[in-house]
């Protein structure tokens, strides 16, 4: 199966349909997918929605889940955080969180527990001089791409995937950024729900125009405080959410069907193919045609 940002998304909303024509509750199912030495990772399916209860958990060891598609809220200690495709949930051992669907129903994570000996070891060798996260999140970063698109791989295709390799990159970079990221508050309550609806929009259909002042009309704020709340609330500006969903739909695509990457670029919402190389040589390091080589699976 492609490794498409877009086949996630179907997949959690037909999870979504099927268990509310069956008058269900919502519920989170998780498989694992692969484990060995110091991490286990699980392919996270949640259905639940704003009517449904969110209840209290706790980790049981190093968290890492790297959100795939959906969105919802997550509460641990005293931070209030909003996941969205992209971004990353963080957790420390024996800490207690909630996660809830205030706004809408579903969400699809590749979450890794991570053994607390195994994740401080490499988070030392990459650098690391804290031990734990001082942040709930990390937003849709630059440096997140390339894992979130081989996580994209992992969950369709996991005979795709090395995973030590990506469980190992992914505790080192995630131990890295989680430092120098900020803490920061949450956006107004008021409107968090609004900029979710934005993004669920951006995420069913990425290559459609997304111009900042129909985003902002249609979430009922001036540009100047929609920008403010979208990036409080995800942690990136609108423009950047848009171009890494496109830019990792483009990847998705390259490394696992044959066309022309002209077709790819266009169909992913790019006006023309330079601004595309150049989008993606900046996002992954390579060009796409060099993306293509390294990825390409037998």
């Amino acid at each position: 199966m492609l490794p498409s940002p877009r086949a996630l998304r179907s997949q959690v909303e037909h999870a979504v349909r099927q268990r509310m024509r069956l008058g269900q509750p919502g519920h989170t199912t998780g498989i694992e997918l692969a484990r060995s030495d110091g991490w286990i990772a699980h392919d996270v399916v949640c259905t639940s929605g704003p009517h449904d209860r969110s209840f209290e958990e706790q980790h049981s060891a190093v968290s890492v889940a790297l959100v795939l598609a959906g969105t919802f809220q997550y509460r641990a200690g005293s931070t209030r955080d909003t996941l969205v495709p992209g971004s990353v949930l963080l957790g420390n051992p024996r800490q207690c969180f909630e996660c809830g669907h205030e706004h809408a129903a579903g969400d699809r994570c590749l979450a890794f527990t991570f053994n607390p000996e195994y994740f401080e070891r490499v988070a030392f060798d990459a650098g690391g001089s804290r031990v734990g996260f001082r942040v709930g999140r990390l937003p849709p970063l630059r440096e997140l791409s390339g894992i979130s698109v081989r996580a994209a791989t992992g969950v369709l295709d996991p005979a795709g995937v090395a995973w030590d390799e990506l469980a190992l990159e992914v505790a080192a970079r995630v131990s890295a950024l989680a430092n120098g990221v900020p803490a920061g508050s949450g956006p107004p309550t008021g409107a968090e729900s609004r900029v979710t609806a934005s993004v669920r929009a951006i995420e069913r259909d990425p290559a459609a125009r997304h111009p900042l002042q129909r985003l902002a009309r249609e979430a009922r704020l001036s540009p100047y405080h929609y920008l403010r709340v979208f990036q409080r609330a995800t942690g990136v500006t609108p423009h950047q959410f848009i171009l890494r969903t496109r830019l990792r739909e483009a990847a998705a695509r390259l490394a696992g069907d044959d066309g022309r990457v002209i077709e790819i670029a266009l169909e992913a919402g790019f006006s023309d193919l330079s601004t595309f190389n150049r989008g993606f040589r900046a996002e992954f390091g390579m060009s796409p045609r060099e993306y293509r080589r390294a990825h390409r699976r037998s």
